[in-house]
C-alpha cells in the first residue's frame, strides 16, 4: 500500500492566518529541538528582519510558509541553530529535505525577482499563482529550473569517475553539466563528457531524475557505455578522472544523491543484487 506523502507543494495565501513556517537566512534554515517548523503567528511577534514570505505547501496536512530573513538573526529559542541545506540532505528525514529544498528554491527565485527584469520596477506576488508580476510592463516571472545531465560511464567492470576541486577530499563522482539552449539531454551528455574528459560514449540510457536545490537544478540521470578516447581532464574543472574497478572504488558521493544512485544501480546490476531506489521515488 502506498504511504501518503507527508510533504506536498501548494500556492498558499500569505494573507491567511496561522500555519507553520520554516525560517531561512544566508546561514541556512533555523532548527531547534522540535525541528524546522515554527508557529507562524509566533514568528510574526519576534520582530524579524523579513525579506519576504511565501506559502509553499503542506506538511502532514498543515500549511507551511517560508520566511526569508535579511540576515541570520538569533531567536530566543532554546537550542535554536542554523543548519545548511546540505546538512539536512544527509539527515534521516527525506521529506523534510524535500520541503526545505523547495523552500530554498522559492526563496532564491523570489529574492532574485523582487524587481522586474525588463523595466526594473518593483514586482509583486500574484495571488493564487507561483509568479512575480510587474504591474508597470505586465511581465511575469516564474520559478527557474535549470536542467542538467549527470552520467555514469562504464566499461565492463570499470566505471569512469572524476573529482572537482570543489568536492570533499578524496571523493569521486559521476560527470555532470548544464544543458545548453537548443540541445537535447542526450546531446548534453555527449558534449559534457567530451569537454570534461575527452571521451566518446554510446548507448545512452535515461535512468531517472532528481531535484537538486543548489540552487535550482533538475538533474537528469543517465548511464552510458564507453566508446573511444583516452581520459584528458578538463583544466580548471576536473582535478582528476580515472577508470575504477567496481571492486575497488574510491570514496563516493552522499547516498541520497542521484550520482550515488547511478553508481549503486550499476553495481547491483553487475552483481545481480537488489537494485536501489532513487531517493524520493519510494512508494513507502
Amino acid at each position: 500500500m502506498t504511504r501518503p506523502k507527508r510533504w506536498t507543494t501548494a500556492v498558499l495565501d500569505v494573507q491567511a492566518p496561522g500555519g507553520w513556517a520554516v525560517v531561512q537566512s544566508d546561514q541556512g534554515f533555523l532548527k531547534d529541538s522540535n525541528g524546522v517548523l515554527f508557529p507562524r503567528e509566533w514568528l510574526k511577534r519576534q520582530d524579524l528582519s523579513l525579506m519576504h514570505e511565501h506559502g509553499i505547501g503542506h506538511f502532514d496536512g498543515e500549511p507551511v510558509y517560508v520566511q526569508t530573513l535579511r540576515d541570520a538573526q538569533a531567536l530566543d529559542v532554546e537550542g535554536a541553530q542554523w543548519q545548511t541545506l546540505r546538512q539536512f540532505m544527509l539527515a534521516d528525514d527525506a521529506e523534510v529535505f524535500q520541503m526545505l529544498g523547495y523552500a530554498a528554491q522559492i526563496s532564491t527565485w523570489a529574492r532574485e525577482h523582487r524587481f522586474c527584469g525588463r523595466c526594473g520596477q518593483p514586482a509583486r506576488q500574484v495571488p493564487g499563482e507561483r509568479a512575480m508580476y510587474c504591474p508597470h510592463c505586465d511581465l511575469r516571472a516564474y520559478p527557474r529550473i535549470s536542467p542538467s545531465m549527470i552520467v555514469l560511464i562504464t566499461r565492463g567492470d570499470e566505471v569512469l569517475l572524476a573529482r572537482s576541486p570543489r568536492f570533499l577530499t578524496g571523493v569521486y563522482s559521476t560527470l555532470a553539466g548544464f544543458a545548453e539552449p537548443g540541445e537535447s539531454a542526450e546531446d548534453c551528455v555527449r558534449r559534457e563528457v567530451m569537454e570534461e574528459v575527452q571521451v566518446r560514449v554510446k548507448n545512452i540510457q535515461y535512468k531517472g531524475s532528481q531535484c537538486w536545490p543548489f540552487p535550482h537544478s533538475m538533474m537528469l540521470g543517465f548511464h552510458a557505455e564507453y566508446a573511444s578516447g583516452e581520459i584528458v581532464p578538463q583544466a580548471d574543472e576536473i582535478e582528476d578522472a580515472q577508470w575504477f574497478s567496481i571492486h575497488d572504488l574510491p570514496p563516493l558521493p552522499a547516498s541520497r544523491s542521484i550520482a550515488r544512485y547511478l553508481i549503486d544501480l550499476y553495481l547491483a546490476q553487475r552483481s545481480g543484487s537488489v537494485e536501489p531506489v532513487l531517493p524520493g521515488q519510494a512508494d513507502g
